[in-house]
Formats: C-alpha cells, sequence, structure tokens
C-alpha cells in the first residue's frame, strides 16, 4: 500500500482535501473522484455514524484520493475503528499536552512503536502486507485548537508517533475569547497560528489547517502549512445553491418559509 498524501507530505509538499459530512456516499465518491489529495470525512461534525462512515470509505475506495478521518474524540477504540476499517490518516480533535498526545499516538500504530490492537476490517482490502506496513504509511495528525494547546505546541508535536496537526481556527478564536468570524482580524489569533506553525517547523512535523477555501490555503501554504482541508461537499451544495439563487436574480433571505 502506498499514501500519497503523506508521501507528499515527507517531500516538504503541500496537499488538499475535501471534507464529507453530511453522510453520503454519493457525495463522498464525487469528492474522491475530483482528483484532490485526500478525502476527509468528518466522524466529529459530521451527520453520520460508523456503519455511514464504512459506506463512504467504500464509495472512496476506487479512487486514488486517501481516506483520512477525523475521530469524534481522542479514544483507543474510536482511532483503532477508524484504521480497521481502512482510513490511512487520523485527525484527532482537542489535543491539549503530551498526554493526550501520546494517547492518541499509541492507539494509531501498533506495537511496539504503539499500542493498536491487532486485527482489522475493511482494511483487509490492502492485502497480506498490510500489518507490515501501514505503521509507516498512516499519519496522525492532532488538533491544536486551544490556548492551552498553543502553550504546549512543542512538547504536543515532539510526542513520538505525532505526524502533524490540524489548526481548528474557529476553535481557537473561542478559546482566546474571540467570536469565529472575528478571527480574521484579529491579531491575538494570528499570533496563536504563528506559534503553531513555529512549533511544526522546530520539530520538522507538518503544519495543517482548517481553511475558507482555496485563496486562503494558497496563502497559509505559501507560509508553510501542508495539509489543508479546502471544501466541503455541505460547502460546495450551500455555494452552488447562492450561485444559482444570484443568476436569477432572487433574494434567499426574501423567500416565505414553508
Amino acid at each position: 500500500m502506498k499514501n500519497r498524501t503523506l508521501a507528499k507530505l515527507r517531500a516538504g509538499q503541500p496537499v488538499y482535501g475535501f471534507a464529507s459530512g453530511i453522510g453520503s456516499p454519493i457525495s463522498t465518491e464525487a469528492l474522491a473522484a475530483s482528483g484532490i489529495d485526500f478525502v476527509f470525512l468528518d466522524g466529529q461534525h459530521g451527520s453520520f455514524g460508523m456503519d455511514r462512515i464504512i459506506d463512504c470509505l467504500m464509495a472512496a475506495g476506487g479512487y486514488p484520493a486517501d481516506t483520512v478521518a477525523r475521530v469524534p474524540v481522542n479514544d483507543f477504540t474510536w482511532i483503532g475503528r477508524f484504521l480497521d476499517e481502512g482510513c490511512v490518516g487520523i485527525v484527532v480533535p482537542m489535543v491539549n499536552n503530551a498526554d493526550d498526545a501520546k494517547r492518541a499516538a499509541d492507539a494509531t500504530r501498533f506495537p511496539p512503536i504503539g499500542a493498536r490492537s491487532w486485527g482489522w476490517g475493511r482494511a483487509a482490502r490492502y492485502g497480506a502486507t498490510y500489518t507490515d506496513e501501514i505503521d509507516n504509511e498512516v499519519f496522525l495528525a492532532v488538533q491544536i485548537e486551544t490556548k492551552t494547546a498553543v502553550d504546549n505546541a512543542e512538547a504536543i508535536l515532539s510526542t513520538p508517533g505525532v505526524d502533524g496537526c490540524w489548526v481548528g481556527p474557529s476553535d481557537l478564536a473561542l478559546s482566546y475569547g474571540i467570536h469565529p468570524r472575528d478571527r480574521f482580524t484579529s491579531e491575538v489569533h494570528a499570533e496563536a497560528v504563528e506559534k503553531i506553525l513555529q512549533a511544526c517547523k522546530n520539530t520538522g512535523k507538518f503544519a495543517g489547517y482548517s481553511t475558507t477555501g482555496p485563496d486562503e490555503a494558497l496563502a497559509l501554504a505559501a507560509r508553510g502549512f501542508q495539509f489543508l482541508t479546502v471544501g466541503s461537499d455541505a460547502g460546495f451544495i450551500l455555494k452552488g445553491i447562492a450561485a444559482e439563487f444570484d443568476a436569477l436574480g432572487i433574494d434567499p433571505n426574501a423567500q416565505e418559509a414553508y
């Protein structure tokens, strides 16, 4: 097996992903077929349970895009379940210190590197050499999204088994007492993000970010961020609706609710 996304990250290149959140295998398949580097299955905020996650993994499985999943919580069983079903990248939310980071890292790889339980489901599709290869081909991105995590960023990222991070900018803003919509003009937020990026550079780990779209993603990539989500299935639908309303000259706010 070969994790193309991880290969690019190791080469210092940026990678871009689309998030699947509405729980539809059809939309997930469309994202995977687009040519994007990875599909990001949002198990924390997305509208699906484990059975639908498996459906979406199957839908994406016929395309080159790598499947990455955000687990609901930093939990040994949840991380193992997503790996057992074939994910090659794991994102863990709300990692605030080195102990949190170690717990996530231990769950991501088999002994003696980590403590992942021996066994798998859909991951059997990768063949008989899966267990020989996966520890080197999987990556773990921890979410640094609180003031506490920023203060502990270097300790978090220095944890063996942590490959990089993915910044959650809205939760980060809230932890500093900033409304998420005001983060774009906040010097405090900008300084926190810069501290995270510098911690990644100091530890040799990749920096990621949940962006608002291609313009922000490209600007962040120019600064050294690599692991970047740039849109979602729900977002694409809403943007398409808004564009059609605009073309029709209709103000959606003036429409009567049924």
